[in-house]
């Protein structure tokens, strides 16, 4: 009994020296309070408005419980009567949503998430201590990095614990133009500190990663891409053949008898003298073995002669003129170019995910120059050897596979983008963190994008969104009671953004470090610039403008010089 009285009195002297505190601290007393809201009675005078901006909307403030401090979010203040007087006071009401608790233990704050003891009517509400702000987003000793600084407070770190995030996958969000792709190579470059045993590949469709990751990356592009078509399965085959178009299922069902007898024949060279083998094991047109297309322009041939096959020749001879046409095709180079066809996926492999890493463990995969109707076939394939590759490497290589413009591979509507490339990225969304293959999302537009991958990402950076739609799917992903922050996301500035999920500690609104100027993403022009001092046009620009018309006759190809 006397314990408890002792506590009472504790109790009392914290609250009493709470109220005595500066009138600069002070903001005003609980009125109101629902259990996860609150209000705030305040009052103030034409001489202490410029106090009035230390406790502002998207602040966190402090009401006093003695033994704890409840830690508030303010999300809307107003003036009951709309009206503002110049002599005398003017009465305030503060509406704050509860995010946690701060309490005192052996000399150290401690920030617990959630509420166990509400405020009461006339508790006192107080611009927060910098020690609680610390310990609201204190990582509580995971290995974390900086990777900026509080809105709220420029002098505390925004730390974020790297392990965490990439365990469960995170997102980056925002409109064009508000530093998103900068916040990215940031948070690469943080990783790769921590981190030096990942391997990334980014899938960047606008080629400006690697400009900001010159010491840690390899450049892959269609000049350098070797990914032999024998790794496609049937399916991502005939996106490339047809084109984006809807495939003739006629023909498909052939193509997918001639690769499986292609595949045998590469298998088997002693059974060429078999037409058409009865027996050809478990090897499907699936099955990951080489073949070689000259097989199956030669099996199409030999069925078209066949006098039994009349029926079926229309869709032959189409499939054959297909099939020409990629093979001729410039920009499909990466596939078809190999003469030789051997087993060679562990070297292909091994350069696309840097195994080993010798020193740059990142491959920015620049698609910009290749074809759109080819991109959602190259990156399934590239998602289904990630997650392949650290599923069999049973957890000893870890992998991110980072996909800018994520809502082109992955939309919402079932019925666009290309089946394959949506189950391939959903699969390492759903089971990749088993097996150390990690996803990170980039998009500008999450409400395009497939819900299901973007609930898997327990990490969210969500900057500047102006489209409401937008807005109310990453309002719908948070996960504490901290969404009235999310009310901000249509004014926060640049390089600015509000961080949630297993990466932080907390609910958290932060500005990025700035990269400097030689790291920052964009677009780096390698075609030869010839200046003229006057100013006048020269006879170098109809060469540059030949040298360009070239390389797109040529599928990106520069022209070699000719001795």
């Amino acid at each position: 009994m006397h314990q408890a009285d002792s506590a009472d009195i504790q109790g009392a002297d914290q609250e009493r020296r709470a109220a005595a505190q500066p009138r600069s601290r002070t903001l005003g007393h609980v009125v109101q309070c629902d259990g996860a809201r609150a209000i705030v009675a305040a009052s103030i005078s034409t001489e202490e408005v410029a106090l009035a901006a230390t406790w502002t909307v998207g602040r966190l403030i402090s009401i006093n419980l003695g033994s704890t401090r409840t830690v508030g979010l303010v999300y809307a203040i107003e003036r009951p009567k709309r009206v503002w007087e110049e002599d005398g006071s003017n009465p305030l009401a503060i509406f704050v949503e509860l995010i946690g608790e701060v309490r005192d233990l052996d000399g150290k704050q401690i920030f617990d998430r959630g509420i166990t003891q509400y405020p009461h009517v006339g508790a006192i509400a107080h611009r927060i201590r910098n020690s609680d702000l610390r310990a609201v987003y204190d990582l509580g000793g995971r290995r974390s990095v900086v990777i900026g600084h509080l809105s709220q407070d420029n002098t505390i770190e925004a730390c974020l614990a790297v392990d965490d995030m990439l365990a469960r996958h995170f997102a980056v969000v925002g409109t064009t133009g508000v530093g998103k792709s900068t916040a990215v190579s940031l948070l690469l470059r943080k990783m790769i500190e921590v981190r030096p045993d990942l391997r990334i590949l980014i899938l960047d469709p606008h080629n400006e990663f690697a400009p900001s990751l010159p010491d840690h990356c390899v450049r892959i592009d269609t000049n350098s891409l070797d990914l032999p078509f024998w790794l496609f399965r049937l399916e991502e085959l005939v996106e490339v053949l047809y084109r984006g178009r809807e495939p003739v299922a006629e023909e498909v069902e052939l193509l997918r008898d001639l690769v499986a007898s292609a595949k045998y024949l590469y298998r088997s060279p002693s059974s060429v003298l078999l037409r058409r083998p009865t027996d050809m094991g478990a090897i499907t047109a699936d099955t990951p073995v080489p073949y070689r297309m000259a097989d199956v322009i030669r099996e199409i041939d030999d069925r078209m002669g066949q006098l039994e096959g009349k029926a079926e020749r229309p869709y032959y001879r189409q499939l054959r003129a297909r099939i020409d046409a990629a093979i001729n095709d410039p920009r499909y180079r990466f596939m078809f170019a190999s003469r030789l066809i051997e087993d060679s996926i562990h070297e292909t492999i091994g350069r696309i995910f840097r195994v080993p890493s010798e020193g740059r463990p990142v491959t920015c995969f620049e698609m910009a120059g290749l074809p759109s109707e080819v991109a959602n076939s190259v990156c399934s394939v590239l998602a289904r050897l990630a997650f392949d590759l650290a599923l069999w490497s049973e957890g000893t290589l870890k992998l991110l596979l980072l996909c800018e413009e994520a809502h082109r591979y992955m939309p919402a509507d079932p019925r666009l983008g290309f089946a394959p490339t949506r189950y391939a990225l959903s699969r390492i969304a759903k089971e990749g963190r088993k097996y150390g293959c990690y996803l990170g999302v980039v998009t500008q537009r999450p409400g395009d994008l497939d819900p299901t991958v973007l609930s898997q990402c327990s990490t969210i950076f969500a900057m500047r969104l102006a489209n409401e739609h937008d807005q109310a799917i990453i309002r719908s992903a948070i996960p504490d009671s901290s969404a009235s922050i999310l009310n901000f996301l249509s004014a926060i500035g640049q390089r600015e953004a509000i961080a949630f999920g297993d990466g932080v500690a907390t609910t958290m609104r932060m500005k990025f470090e700035q990269l400097a100027q030689e790291f920052l993403p964009g677009l780096k022009d390698d075609i030869d610039r010839t200046e003229d001092p006057a100013g006048a046009a020269t006879d170098s620009e109809e060469i540059r403008l030949a040298s360009i018309v070239s390389r797109m006759r040529n599928g990106g190809q520069r022209e070699k010089l000719k001795v």
